[in-house]
């Protein structure tokens, strides 16, 4: 930004004096996530982590207490874990089938409550009302992760929340080429947040923006492709031998279905099955018998992919004990295809035997 003169220069509140202080490609997008989240205002941040650690670095501070859901983001437990802690910073987690027995846990120095809603990689579905009304009565802010039904199909500021984190690197982006978190908060909170954001320096660049429009453009068509290829896969697993259960929560087998029902609009592409027994080995025999399916840690985009979940940091949403946890992300290739490669990977595990 150049300025025609020292008067024009020192003249405060004009909207864009740095980069780091936001472009009109920038303001263009968080206004378009905001009419998305029908939110105040929202700050981007270069990744979905950051748009988790910089609203716990804005709320909290040395010898406060955050509540945190047990099947959170591995990540952010990371960084409440060391960073938050070296901070002064006390984390508790919490069931995520606590209901009203999470008043119990709240403190007079409890400042966040952070949700996740489904439950990252076992899906399990809490009363997002219920939880966000006891922050707030408690004098704490509600935070919640909102990247697995993104605002098509889950607007967490209508039912409560303080602020909404979104890793855009998934479905907005949709094309597994960026990394972009957004966070998206109340009037009450926003402007905290904001400050966070310029205090820590931290914000993205004007063509990683540019490609969130894009994706943004299709996610209305893609989003709803990724959810009923999923909703056919996960159906179809439950009938194989070799599934012990799947973790979907739009499926009605699903123990908190109901609870889904009640709050969302719709589901993505993003689930998990527990092999019928076996450990770690069969795992392996199974993802590496996968062609179609890639095997990589994100999600959100085009491609299908596939994992072995690791949740033995767990206190409370314990591991299955039936078998190991195969997360997979189904992406947008042809369903019958996507199948085909699935029984080959049990066809492995027989193989085994």
């Amino acid at each position: 930004m150049l300025f025609p003169d020292t008067a024009t220069m020192r003249r405060r509140g004009q909207p864009f004096t740095y980069g780091l202080r936001g472009t009109p490609t920038l303001r263009a997008l968080e206004a378009a996530i905001d009419e998305l989240e029908g939110s105040h205002g929202t700050v981007l941040v270069p990744s979905g982590l950051a748009a988790v650690s910089l609203p716990l670095l804005a709320f909290l501070s040395a010898g406060d207490h955050c509540l945190v859901v047990d099947s959170v983001y591995g990540p952010t437990r990371l960084f409440c874990d060391t960073m938050l802690k070296r901070l002064g910073v006390e984390t508790e987690y919490f069931d995520p089938a606590i209901g009203a027995g999470l008043r119990a846990l709240m403190r007079p120095n409890t400042r966040v409550v952070l949700l996740e809603a489904p439950g990252s990689n076992t899906f399990e579905i809490l009363d997002v009302r219920e939880a966000a009304d006891i922050a707030r009565a408690g004098g704490a802010v509600s935070m919640l992760d909102n990247t697995w039904a993104t605002p098509l199909y889950f607007r967490p500021l209508d039912f409560g929340v303080d602020l909404s984190i979104h890793a855009l690197t998934k479905y907005p982006g949709g094309h597994s080429d960026l990394l972009m978190g957004s966070v998206s908060a109340t009037k009450d909170t926003f402007d905290r947040l904001r400050d966070a954001q310029m205090q820590l320096g931290i914000n993205v660049s004007a063509d990683d923006a540019y490609l969130v429009f894009r994706g943004m453009k299709t996610m209305g068509v893609r989003l709803p492709a990724h959810r009923d290829a999923a909703l056919q896969l996960a159906a179809w697993l439950e009938t194989r031998d070799e599934v012990a259960r799947v973790l979907h929560p739009a499926l009605p087998s699903f123990p908190s279905h109901d609870l889904w029902r009640r709050q969302f609009g719709g589901s993505s592409g993003l689930f998990s099955f527990v092999l019928a027994g076996g450990g770690r080995r069969e795992a392996a025999a199974f993802l590496d018998a996968l062609r179609l399916f890639g095997l990589g840690y994100s999600w959100g985009g085009f491609e299908s992919l596939a994992l072995e979940v690791d949740l033995s940091d767990r206190l409370f949403a314990k591991a299955p004990s039936e078998g190991p946890v195969i997360r997979l992300q189904v992406g947008l290739e042809d369903v019958k295809d996507l199948q085909t490669d699935l029984e080959a990977g049990f066809e492995a595990l027989r193989d085994l035997s």
